[in-house]
């Protein structure tokens, strides 16, 4: 969702912790009256956070273009080959640490008051989330350790990723804790607006997914994946139908990242074969939302609800065979839905669907008891539901309703009788859920399962060491080895055999 890829980052873990005394400092300068400015304070803070959390922070269209291009949705026509797309990234950064000054400040701030147990679990979900992304793109990372320049450690040793997920799956467990003892806090922009029942059963959908994510491993840190997977299950506080997404609507002040840039990322965004052709398959109207009509095959007569004048591209072909499809207008282009709506579908980072696919899963491996048809239909309606309150006009004269959505579980949609085409089944519909949303997920998925099958072609590929694999990781930041050499060193001779290298399998795939 945020990649900026080159090679060199401006944060490292120097600045960080340089930026942690300089918050500090500031901090102190905000207002402190005892009466009020506290709970004003630790909101403010609050929505910085979740916006931290929620909100796409790539620099501009171009990033989430490049983010849905790694894991084969799009392809990018005749502005200049994009890495992504052809198999090749670079190096991660540890921004996303910046986060910790203010989950803290949040924190002090909210002593004594009412809403602290909010506040606690939402510093405590803010924190689980941030560096489960920072481990699944690098491996290990700097976690105990990371934010304390302000008690003089500058530069920071990095922790195991298994270490790291420890601490993620007990901060998520705390979050509940706290969720569930809260109040309604202050500051909250997602459509949640600080009910802790929400935010709690957001948490533990979230706990599901890093789960899941994580299952070829029996045990993290002393932690039964499956049984801590039941136990958040038999509790029964995650969500439901009516509980909505945690994430964040999209609006004139807040434009989707797409909106109004002229029509230079959108009509140079090609869909790809590997979706168009799926949704085909599954007759999934979705199609006529993400995507536009080959003006190749309107010019043949063919009308814009027809799923025939679809056409993907294959992403691996030659650029310039591509471009010169593209120019002859042979391929769907991305829907313009998200050229000219500010506010098209919000960005949802936990979403019901996900986690009732992710529970059909759970169920097809023997973790929880249950109906894996049940979960994976409910996760689908759920998905198409989302998809029905986006703006009609569209649709290409295709919209979907409820009708559409009652009948949908036939041909290749209705639920199969074998166990692998069942898992394939629920892997392609999280793949197809993550469209424009969180791409990154779907790169995991990938990693995690091989579903769907990605198109790969060695003559075009730019992973020089492995021309016929997606790369499974980001480097590290390549300031890290000026201002923290010593620690990257130890990190990269634990886990890679001293290389930083973009098909070097962390420990969580192993």
């Amino acid at each position: 969702m945020k990649k900026n890829y080159s090679n060199i980052r401006k944060f490292t873990v120097f600045v960080l912790s340089a930026f942690t005394l300089l918050s500090c400092n500031n901090f102190e300068e905000i207002n402190t009256n005892p009466d009020d400015t506290t709970s004003v304070s630790a909101s403010l803070l609050a929505t910085n956070v979740i916006l931290r959390v929620t909100k796409f922070a790539g620099r501009d269209g171009k990033s989430l273009i490049a983010d849905n291009a790694l894991p084969k949705y799009v392809g990018y026509a005749n502005e200049g080959q994009m890495d992504q797309q052809y198999n090749k990234i670079g190096s991660s950064d540890f921004g996303g640490m910046t986060i910790l000054p203010n989950i803290e400040k949040m924190i002090e701030y909210a002593e004594g008051s009412v809403m602290e147990d909010s506040y606690r679990g939402l510093g405590a979900y803010a924190k689980a989330y941030t560096f489960f992304r920072l481990t699944m793109e690098m491996g290990d990372i700097p976690y105990s350790e990371a934010g304390k320049g302000a008690q003089g450690v500058y530069k920071v040793k990095y922790d195991t990723q298994e270490s790291v997920l420890k601490g993620i799956l007990d901060e998520l467990q705390a979050a509940d804790q706290y969720f569930a003892k809260g109040r309604t806090f202050e500051g909250d922009p997602t459509p949640y607006k600080g009910d802790p029942v929400k935010w709690r059963k957001a948490v533990n959908s979230f706990a599901l997914k890093v789960l899941m994510t994580i299952g070829k491993k029996e045990s993290v840190g002393g932690i039964n994946v499956k049984s801590r997977f039941a136990e958040i299950v038999s509790a029964g506080n995650i969500l439901d139908g009516s509980t909505g997404f945690l994430g964040l609507e999209y609006s004139s002040q807040n434009k989707h990242p797409l909106s109004g840039t002229n029509d230079l990322f959108t009509s140079r965004t090609v869909i790809s074969s590997l979706l168009i052709d799926n949704l085909k398959k599954l007759n999934d109207r979705r199609i006529y939302y993400f995507a536009e009509p080959a003006g190749a095959q309107i010019a043949a007569g063919k009308t814009k609800s027809d799923l025939e004048a679809y056409v993907g591209v294959d992403v691996e072909i030659e650029y310039a065979v591509m471009n010169s499809g593209h120019s002859n207008n042979l391929y769907s282009l991305l829907n313009k839905r998200y050229l000219q709506e500010e506010a098209t579908e919000p960005l949802r980072i936990v979403s019901h669907a996900e986690q009732q696919l992710i529970l059909a899963e759970a169920v097809l491996k023997g973790w929880i008891s249950g109906d894996a048809k049940s979960y994976y239909e409910s996760g689908v309606k759920s998905a198409l539901a989302d998809i029905m309150k986006v703006n009609k006009n569209y649709a290409q004269d295709m919209p979907i309703d409820q009708a559409y959505i009652d009948g949908y579980f036939t041909g290749e949609a209705a639920f199969k009788t074998t166990l692998q085409e069942q898992l394939q089944q629920i892997w392609m519909q999280r793949y197809i859920l993550q469209f424009m949303q969180d791409a990154e997920t779907s790169f995991f998925e990938y990693r995690r399962n091989g579903y769907p099958v990605f198109p790969i072609n060695a003559a075009t590929s730019l992973n020089e060491n492995n021309k016929n694999g997606l790369p499974m990781r980001w480097l590290y930041p390549g300031s890290e080895t000026t201002y923290n050499r010593e620690n990257l060193i130890e990190a990269l001779n634990r886990q890679y055999d001293g290389y930083d290298e973009i098909n070097k399998i962390m420990w969580i795939l192993k």
